[in-house]
């Protein structure tokens, strides 16, 4: 699947891709008819805007390593290209994201592929999860809730079954063994924690609700 931009830095030269072994995917459907469990509490232009903001502060965290977006929205791909990212069209769900994101990975020549949501607020930096380069160990975060994978990094030459919805955590263990992967549970603050329901807003500076009298 051809990518409709270069990726960031990926054509740089050979020794800044063996510094930076690892590609980031990042899913992401749409800003428009994205977070439709917060509709109850903020507008179709307020989710658009925390989409986009959230969207920004992970692609700011992916850099400098390679990274691509994985989208058939048009929002979104105008979004990629004006920040120079990558994108290749999304086959669909969730899974099938990840695993054309890892074939993206692996044809940059990488040895390992880190998949993240785009909705963490708090993240700042993928080095503690994206450099086991080939090794046989898959690092996995589970959310705040300890239920889903907003965080999942694999070597890209194992056969490792994306599991994505509740309870993936879980799965993706299990399928991490099942691959003969050393797993590493990785409990990070600033990519644990995604926005899905009302409540996670709380933790958002400007979102907090204001107390009852």
């Amino acid at each position: 699947m051809a990518a409709r931009r270069p990726p960031n830095d990926a054509t740089g030269n050979l020794s800044a891709l063996v510094a930076m072994p690892a590609g980031v995917v990042i899913p992401l459907r749409s800003f428009t008819h994205g977070k439709a469990r917060l509709a109850a509490v903020l507008d179709d232009n307020e989710r658009l805007a925390l989409a986009r903001t959230m969207a920004d502060g992970v692609i700011a965290a992916a850099a400098p390593r390679p990274t691509v977006i994985v989208s058939s929205a048009s929002e979104v791909v105008a979004w990629a290209t004006a920040r120079g990212v990558a994108t290749i069209d999304d086959p669909g769900t969730l899974d099938g994201a990840a695993d054309a994101g890892r074939e993206w990975v692996r044809g940059q020549g990488l040895q390992r592929v880190v998949v993240a949501h785009a909705d963490l607020p708090f993240a700042t930096t993928f080095d503690d999860v994206a450099g086991d380069g080939a090794a046989h160990i898959a690092v996995i975060v589970p959310d705040h809730r300890g239920d889903g994978t907003p965080v999942l990094a694999v070597p890209v030459d194992v056969p490792f079954r994306f599991a994505y919805g509740p309870k993936s955590a879980t799965r993706h263990i299990e399928e991490a063994r099942r691959c003969s992967l050393d797993v590493r549970i990785a409990h990070i603050a600033g990519l644990q924690f995604d926005v899905d329901v009302p409540a996670d807003l709380e933790r958002l500076p400007g979102h907090q609700r204001e107390p009852t009298p």
